[in-house]
């Protein structure tokens, strides 16, 4: 009778003792699924709440403290600001981002406001010669920014004739053929700004590579000073900036001085690699 009795707490002992170790892991795997959960969550509320990060589509999950992105993020500044959000994390151990960056396309139509780094002219510059430029307004694409103000532009003189002093026209055309930015060189395709000088003075203007015909000039160009309004816009189009006249009647583009151009074909920006 005594051993049975015995064997009876032996066996409940027992089964104590293996069930105690057994309750104490399962408790500690709820609490680290609880753990992670948590974590995750918090993340996504703050990626939701952010006003940089709240309009990109992100999936956020934790395992073991690690945390996972996944989906698109809508800027390469946004993605950066949810790297950010998740390393700051308490909790989040390691960081494993799998987002996204749509790329930006800018349309066929696009206008690019450029300002001169030089001065140009019918009678100085010649065919083929490379001119720079900044951009002057910021190019945006459904309220993603593909262009910052400032990036550097370049451009191509496609003609420049002189005009004589008997007979013959002046004329000076150009177009913009590279934009940079953050390291990135992109080749543009735009319109051609063309301008004429011919008779007494007489100045006509036009659009041509894709372009409206029937440019613009404008505003108080005699004398050429620096940073004179001659860009104009005519309708969708850019219309094409002009120059003041010297004594010879030449057509000249001082330093510093805005011009519009219109891009002829479409320009996809893909984001940079991870």
């Amino acid at each position: 009778m005594r051993d049975l009795n015995n064997s009876a707490i032996s066996l409940v002992l027992i089964t104590v003792l293996v069930g105690f170790p057994l309750g104490c892991r399962r408790g500690a795997t709820d609490e680290a699924i609880a753990s992670d959960e948590a974590i995750a969550k918090d993340i996504q509320g703050k990626i939701s709440a952010d006003p940089d990060t709240k309009d990109s589509q992100i999936s956020v999950t934790a395992k073991d403290g690690k945390v996972t992105l996944s989906g698109r993020a809508n800027s390469q500044a946004a993605q950066q600001k949810i790297e950010q959000i998740t390393r700051e994390e308490p909790g989040a151990t390691t960081l494993d981002d799998q987002t996204t960056i749509p790329p930006i396309v800018i349309p066929v139509g696009t206008v690019l406001v450029v300002t001169t780094s030089q001065a140009l002219s019918s009678k100085t510059s010649q065919a083929g010669q490379t001119f720079l430029a900044t951009l002057a307004q910021p190019v945006s694409v459904e309220g993603r920014t593909a262009f910052p103000k400032g990036a550097t532009v370049s451009g191509t003189v496609v003609t420049a004739k002189t005009k004589g002093k008997i007979k013959g026209e002046g004329e000076l055309a150009l177009s913009l053929t590279t934009i940079s930015t953050q390291g990135q060189t992109y080749q543009i395709q735009t319109n051609v700004l063309s301008s004429t000088v011919k008779g007494k003075g007489k100045r006509t203007a036009a659009t041509t590579g894709g372009g409206a015909a029937g440019g613009a000039l404008i505003g108080g160009l005699a004398g050429g000073g620096k940073g004179a309004g001659i860009g104009a816009l005519v309708g969708a189009t850019a219309g094409f900036v002009g120059g003041a006249f010297t004594g010879n009647k030449q057509i000249e583009i001082p330093a510093e001085s805005p011009l519009s151009f219109t891009l002829t074909t479409p320009l996809t920006l893909i984001p940079p690699a991870k």
